[in-house]
């Protein structure tokens, strides 16, 4: 048996690595570039998510503080910020609601449209859509748009989404004296729910119209 002398192992190494150092060196390289890539990704994603909640509840806060004009105005700006900066989340879209109620309570039905029909564009989530759907047809109803806010019922929903959905094209038919329609409209949305009693108004409104009969 023969051993190699230390010049001999020092002499293979060199070759192993100018033959395989390279890449191997660019593969670890890469693999930890990928995982501190990942992770800084992930803590960026985590981040926005914290910065995103803490300006909503600030948003939140300021709406919820007093009934001046000075909240209603600082509050939709903190909407409009969540809505610019956090695109795409669910802090956005609920920012976009309460952006659309402050502007309906200001008097301006053009912008409170205009935030919802981003709302039902752009939210991934179908009750959130809904939501923001049944609102624009208030809007609409309010600028004597009646019957552009019913045609924005096309799509199919159930269970709550459908009672709400039914006693809104109630009340937008009722405005435009379809009085009949109105009555199918908060008989159907009377169905949807599972005890009448969690929406007495419906109760009250069928009533109001049993009585015109």
């Amino acid at each position: 048996m023969s051993y190699q002398t230390e010049e001999e192992q020092v002499e293979k190494i060199r070759e192993l690595w100018n033959r395989h150092g390279i890449p191997l060196l660019t593969g670890v390289v890469i693999a930890l570039a990928g995982v501190f890539g990942w992770q800084g990704w992930t803590n960026y994603q985590d981040n926005k998510a914290a910065n995103a909640s803490a300006l909503y509840q600030n948003m939140l806060e300021t709406v919820l503080a007093g009934d001046s004009e000075e909240a209603r105005t600082r509050g939709a700006e903190l909407a409009e910020q969540i809505r610019s900066e956090y695109a795409g989340t669910r802090y956005a879209q609920f920012a976009g609601l309460m952006q659309a109620r402050l502007a309906v309570e200001a008097g301006d039905m053009s912008s409170a449209e205009a935030v919802l029909r981003d709302v039902t564009e752009q939210a991934g989530d179908e009750t959130l859509q809904e939501v923001a759907r049944q609102r624009l047809a208030r809007v609409l109803a309010d600028q004597e748009r009646a019957e552009e806010g019913l045609e924005l019922f096309s799509s199919d929903v159930d269970g709550a989404l459908l009672a709400g959905r039914e006693e809104v094209r109630g009340d937008l038919l009722l405005g435009l004296g379809r009085v009949d329609e109105a009555r199918q409209a908060y008989l159907a949305a009377m169905e949807a729910i599972d005890d009448p009693r969690d929406r007495p108004q419906l109760q009250l409104k069928l009533d109001d119209l049993a009585e015109e009969v």
